[in-house]
């Protein structure tokens, strides 16, 4: 420093006094000076001592000075220092905040890259812990380590083994032993909770019965039942008698091909294929149809045909609850803590027909007595029987004895506490129940579900803190329609929405090891597909899970993504509590497992079915669900695609904008849907700048734009209709007008004004097209959509209406 001082007085000394101005040291006791002087110009006051102590002095008159050269060039070099300091100080401030503006600004342009996690995201460890920062490698390497030392085959293989109906002694011992395992673990919370549900059992003093009618309309020889004890749960009760007709798979596209095909569901007895679609989507399409019954069968055809590979015997049936709905059908919207609590209701999902599942060789029996004409190719199955026909054929009397038993179920929770926003939850699950073995419908899920629970406990004590709570949920009570976990939805209902950030189901996780699914939530999309590219393929060595879906199908999302279905535990958090979700499955070849809901659900088919590959098929699964929780419950940003949404809407828009013309014939207009688009799309674009603008370090910001991220599902619940009598309100996948689904299907009707299309497309049947109806449809789902707009623009001061 006092070089400096040196060269600033010597360069003063030399400089020329008609335009300069020189800085000068002044020498104060306790503070600086700065002070300018000219030609006649005295010393100024004092400044603050935060001031440099300089003087201004006007400059000196040229020449030579005593005892130093007359160099001219060197003169003003020594002149021009100061000015060439000052100058470069400038030109560094004004290319640093140049390039921090163009930094943050570049980044707004980076579109959708804002949900793409970094690989560099950096995981701290709490102040008393001595160890290093955790890196996403570091804690990949941690997660994929101690999962390896888990026991994944033996638990499939021993849970498998126990009896766990719902309700039974069996399930109680099994309940006790997953409680005794979380609380072993290094967990921070560890409870159950208990529901009294109504679930339907057969009776075996009344068993159920299927008997040929005579001509005169007289039952007759009863058919046997080979598999006695597989029923259909919620079916009505009592008896139907009619002729026989065969529909397919019961579908309503199916129903309507009978139709025009001169054959009439009305009045029948309907016998329809397992698979496509559900049990209770089954029936509740003949019900609207006007079918009295309906016998459920499994065809060969739905199945695979590889002789290498087992194949389920004719003997058997397969099990199906036939509520439209999930959860207890006798509390519907309210959770069954104590049912006395509430009047007797029934939810409007329980159908109004009887319905029985049979085995193929008593489907062979009844083909063979059909007449009428033939099915049509694509309707042909394997069955012994050539050709298939339509029908009707002989008289049929099926009486259905079930009885409802009101029945404790218990799920059970272990926590892991987040270190940052605890009031977060990341929800894991997987059904512990089943009819029969269950090997593949709840054994997988369960064995998956505790070894990720040991394998977290012991990442935290290895340094890992999520950031967000992680929750772990045994369900009981899924074979009935995934009963306990919607319960627990319902009882929690007004927390969960503003809690719960996503829940990853490990149901029907494995059954196959050819093809790869994920049914989930559009928000869930983007995350899905950077965790497959981490995954290694459990039958394809050297390559990732993404390597092996894009070998098929570049379009990988077209290959892997499904919507939810009904059957699905995941489906609830999603339609009903408006919480992201994803429930993952291996496939054989896109065919159906064909021991899932039987009796032949064994440890042993299921590794047959998987020629051995089953440790490695659910240790893939593991690891895809680990990752995935780790980055749900560790970034700072959560990794939701909150834009997802718009282009959902913007592909049902092409099939709306079919009937553009006629809506404009009858001088109405879709515009309002356009423009709640619009508005959700700019909003959507505004929290991504907002964001990438924003600093990372600052909580409280990251804390805002997280809940609102997380509330995306939850802002497409419709909030105007009613939880208790449309519970599943979410306009894309949930059931009711107020669905863009339901707009789709009364705009159809323009085009054809038909009963039967309406009754096809859940409409009442017997009504064409209703303009007043029409009108609250589009009403309903432009507001929640509008809504939704709102919710994510943030404050109301900052929403940007276009409507």
């Amino acid at each position: 420093m006092d070089r400096l001082w040196g060269l600033l007085q010597r360069a003063q000394r030399l400089s020329p006094r008609p335009s300069q101005t020189i800085y000068k040291r002044v020498e104060v006791p306790h503070q600086g000076r700065l002070e300018e002087e000219e030609d006649d110009q005295e010393e100024g006051a004092e400044l603050p001592g935060s001031f440099c102590p300089m003087e201004l002095k006007g400059p000196e008159p040229l020449g030579p000075r005593p005892g130093l050269p007359s160099v001219p060039w060197t003169a003003a070099g020594r002149r021009a220092a100061p000015y060439l300091v000052l100058t470069a100080l400038l030109i560094f401030t004004g290319a640093f905040l140049l390039g921090y503006v163009a930094f943050r600004g570049s980044c707004q342009a980076c579109g959708d890259s804002v949900l793409v996690v970094s690989e560099d995201v950096n995981y701290e460890l709490g102040s008393d812990s001595h160890q290093a920062t955790l890196y996403w490698s570091d804690l990949q390497a941690m997660f994929l380590r101690l999962l390896g030392e888990g026991r994944l085959e033996d638990t499939i293989r021993e849970t498998s083994l126990r009896d766990r109906v719902a309700g039974s002694a069996g399930m109680a011992a099994l309940a006790q032993d997953i409680l005794e395992a979380l609380s072993g673990q290094k967990l921070d919370h560890v409870w159950t909770d208990t529901h009294y549900v109504g679930l339907q059992f057969p009776d075996p003093a009344h068993p159920n019965t299927l008997r040929w009618v005579d001509e005169t309309g007289r039952a007759g020889e009863q058919l046997p039942l080979e598999d006695p004890e597989a029923y259909c749960p919620y079916s009505a009760t009592g008896s139907a008698t009619g002729k026989l007709v065969y529909a397919h798979y019961g579908r309503p596209e199916d129903l309507q091909d009978l139709r025009a095909r001169g054959v009439e569901p009305a009045g029948c007895l309907l016998l329809v294929r397992v698979g496509v679609t559900s049990f209770a989507q089954k029936v509740a399409s003949a019900q609207a149809f006007g079918a009295l019954g309906v016998l459920i069968y499994p065809d060969p055809a739905d199945f695979s045909q590889d002789p290498h590979k087992p194949s389920l015997s004719s003997l058997r049936a397969v099990y199906g609850h036939v509520h439209m709905g999930t959860g207890d059908p006798y509390t519907p919207g309210f959770p069954s803590f104590n049912q006395t609590q509430f009047p007797p209701v029934e939810s409007s999902g329980l159908p109004s027909i009887p319905a029985q599942p049979l085995s193929a060789d008593i489907a062979s029996l009844l083909l063979r007595k059909l007449k009428g004409p033939v099915a049509p190719q694509e309707w042909q199955g394997r069955l012994p029987v050539s050709p298939y026909r339509l029908g009707p054929g002989p008289g049929l009397h099926l009486e259905v004895n079930n009885h409802r038993t009101s029945t404790p179920i218990s799920n059970i929770f272990g926590c892991i506490e987040g270190l940052v926003e605890p009031d977060h939850y990341v929800v894991i699950g997987a059904q512990r129940d089943a009819w029969g073995p269950g090997a593949a419908k709840s054994a997988v899920g369960t064995a998956i579900l505790l070894e990720l629970a040991r394998t977290f406990s012991s990442m935290v004590s290895h340094g890992f803190q999520p950031r967000r709570s992680l929750l772990f949920i045994s369900w009981d009570g899924g074979d009935f329609g995934s009963v306990g976990s919607t319960e627990w939805l319902e009882g929690y209902l007004s927390v969960l929405h503003l809690k719960a950030v996503a829940y990853v189901s490990l149901d029907n996780a494995v059954l196959g090891d050819d093809k790869f699914h994920a049914k989930t939530s559009p928000l869930l999309i983007s995350l899905i597909e950077s965790i497959l590219k981490q995954v290694d393929s459990p039958n394809h060595s050297g390559q990732t899970l993404y390597d092996q879906v894009v070998l098929t199908n570049p379009s990988w999302d077209a290959e892997v993504i499904r919507p939810l279905p009904m059957d699905s535990s995941a489906y609830s958090f999603t339609a009903f509590a408006g919480v992201p979700a994803v429930e993952f499955s291996f496939l054989e070849d896109d065919q159906a497992y064909p021991f899932l809901h039987t009796k032949e659900d064994t440890y042993e088919n299921l590794h047959k079915m998987l020629r051995g590959r089953l440790p490695a098929v659910a240790q893939a699964v593991a690891q895809l669900a680990g990752q995935l929780l780790i980055r749900l419950s560790h970034d700072h940003l959560l990794p939701l695609d909150f834009g997802r949404y718009g282009d959902v809407v913007l592909r049902h828009i092409g099939s709306i904008n079919e009937f553009s013309g006629d809506l404009k014939a009858r001088g109405l207009t879709l515009q309002w849907v356009y423009s709640a688009r619009g508005d959700y799309i700019r909003a959507a674009e505004k929290l991504r700048k907002e964001i990438y603008s924003s600093e990372e370090s600052n909580e409280r910001l990251t804390r805002m734009y997280n809940v609102r991220i997380m509330r995306v599902e939850y802002y497409l619940l419709s909030q105007y209709v009613s939880p208790a009598d449309s519970p599943f309100r979410h306009i894309f996948l949930g059931r009711g007008d107020h669905t863009l689904g339901a707009l789709l299907d009364h705009l159809r009707l323009l085009r054809s004004n038909s009963s039967a299309e309406a009754s096809s497309s859940r409409l009442t049947p017997g009504l064409g097209f209703q303009e007043s109806r029409f009108r609250r449809q589009l009403a309903l789902l432009t507001w929640t959509l509008q809504g939704a707009a709102n919710a994510l623009s943030g404050d109301v001061w900052n929403i940007d209406n276009n409507f």
